[in-house]
Parts: C-alpha cells; structure tokens; sequence
C-alpha cells in the first residue's frame, strides 16, 4: 500500500487521516486518498483536476514539479506528502 498524508494545514479544512492507498499513479492514488475526505479535493485541486499553485507534493520526501497528468507510478511502500506551500515573512 501507498501512505498519503495531508499536512495539519489541510487538514485544519477537512479532518483527513493518513490513507492507505493502493499502489497505482500519483493521481490514482491521490483521488484514492481523497475518497475518505471528498471535500478536501478543492483544496489540492483545481478546476481542471490540476494540483493547486499553493498546493505541494511530495513523494518519498521528493518534491514532484508536475502538476496535471500526475503519471509518476508509486508502488507499495511509497509515502506521499501534500502540503499547502505558504510563503510569507
């Protein structure tokens, strides 16, 4: 299985465990994830189904640039991380 895990940042929206998800691609396993939290999909994406600007991924502590086709494989043990990228000073 794929862990995904949203960040308290997140969380503090929707109230989302971490998931265990089956192994498939990074999109396959985020919407997987999101299943448990369906409200929490407008805060990681868009209207076009793309990873939200504000919105940060990791997979297994790797920051993924790609933010709409979301075909990077995952296989089981992979961990992923969705953050909100905040800026400030």
């Amino acid at each position: 299985m794929v862990t995904v895990e949203f960040a308290a940042s997140l969380r503090h929206h929707v109230e989302c465990a971490p998931q265990s998800v089956a192994p498939g691609t990074l999109r396959d396993v985020l919407e997987g994830a999101l299943r448990a939290a369906p409200a929490l999909a407008h805060y990681v994406f868009d209207d076009q189904r793309a990873v939200r600007k504000h919105v940060a991924v990791f997979v297994n502590g790797q920051i993924v640039p790609e933010r709409v086709h979301l075909t990077q494989w995952l296989g089981a043990g992979d961990r992923v991380l969705v953050i909100q990228a905040l800026t400030g000073g």
